[in-house]
């Protein structure tokens, strides 16, 4: 039986990769940072928490990570811990670029003194690129980030490359493009428009409010994109690929596909505000997987609309059964809509 370990396994991508290697027969070990408050509601949402073996480890302190490898014997490792909200980089640029950045040379370290054979997956970020506006995104295109957290990225896609080729480890990066699910979480503007349609619906709240609107991202679906992630470590050869539709939408195109699947027009709800615009904002990603597809032999098959669709069904039953007293795993309960976030003002010089 083959053993992963996963770091950031109570995340969307960690969650899902947890449940499809456990449909493959693994044994699967996850990471989590101690917290006063345990977040494991994805787990308890795919119904897979008491098939996973927990270790207790943070990303930023090595000899944990040197621990967890010791304990769980992968071999294989997904390296998809991280701070990975955009925004967030901006507020704290220094936590972001150790998460992000120097956390993968502390496994990578780990792996040559522990186990040289093991092989390594980094999720990297089509946040690497930059603006790229409306050029097709492949492996050679000049990768120029617009965020700390595009740039930590873009560290640790370096590091696992001179790690390869320095001591012949397995270590791949997979550059993904935006991935969505019903346990996107809330930070993100996929879901946070879906969830908050579905209250529009039930007349929890009257309006969401955005920023900028006009932005364009290579939208796929997240459970597809983690059967990429274990295709990448089972090639031959280990390599970094760009994992994409090929087809980007805009911001106003998800407010459409969300709010008309509940018969509702999205422009009697949406208040533009400039405060929710970012310092330096990527305006337009679009991905070609045309290497991932010849050598790898994987494609996107689901449609962004189809996704979009799933997360606003999963949002509107959650809330009618929040309404009828049921009890289930769910994160919106920690997101109330009436509390007030200050943010640092940003100068230009």
């Amino acid at each position: 039986m083959k053993r992963a370990l996963i770091t950031g396994i109570t995340g969307q991508d960690g969650a899902y990769l947890a449940k499809f290697l456990i449909k493959k027969n693994y044994k699967v070990y996850g990471t989590f940072r101690r917290t006063s408050t345990p977040n494991f509601w994805r787990l308890k949402y795919l119904k897979i928490l008491e098939k996973i073996n927990l270790i207790p480890s943070d990303i930023l302190d090595y000899g944990s990570i040197y621990q967890s490898i010791k304990i769980s014997k992968p071999n294989e490792i997904y390296n998809l811990a991280a701070q990975s909200f955009v925004k967030v980089s901006f507020e704290q640029p220094s936590v972001t670029t150790e998460l992000d950045g120097v956390s993968t040379l502390r496994y990578l370290e780990a792996i040559r003194l522990l186990n040289p054979k093991i092989k390594f997956y980094q999720a990297s970020t089509s946040e690497i690129y930059g603006n790229q506006i409306k050029k097709k995104i492949n492996e050679e295109t000049k990768m120029l980030p617009s965020s700390p957290y595009g740039a930590a990225k873009l560290y640790s896609f370096h590091t696992v490359k001179i790690y390869r080729a320095a001591y012949n480890l397995f270590a791949s990066n997979g550059i993904l493009f935006n991935h969505e699910s019903p346990i996107r979480g809330l930070e993100f503007v996929t879901r946070k428009v879906t969830n908050a349609a579905a209250q529009i619906k039930l007349g929890l709240i009257k309006k969401l409010e955005l920023g900028n609107l006009d932005i364009f991202r290579d939208w796929g679906n997240a459970e597809e994109y983690v059967e990429g992630m274990w295709k990448i470590l089972q090639h031959k050869n280990p390599d970094d690929f760009v994992v994409a539709t090929g087809k980007s939408y805009s911001i106003r195109n998800l407010l459409s596909f969300s709010f008309s699947r509940l018969g509702l027009d999205w422009r009697k709800y949406v208040v533009q505000k400039k405060s929710l615009y970012r310092a330096v904002d990527v305006r337009h990603l679009l991905g070609d997987c045309k290497k991932m597809k010849k050598i790898i032999g994987w494609y996107p098959k689901i449609q962004f609309k189809d996704t979009v669709e799933q997360m606003v069904d999963e949002d509107l039953k959650r809330w009618t059964d929040k309404i009828n007293g049921k009890s289930f795993p769910w994160d919106a309960e920690n997101y109330p809509t009436n509390i007030k976030v200050v943010y640092r003002k940003r100068k230009k010089y």
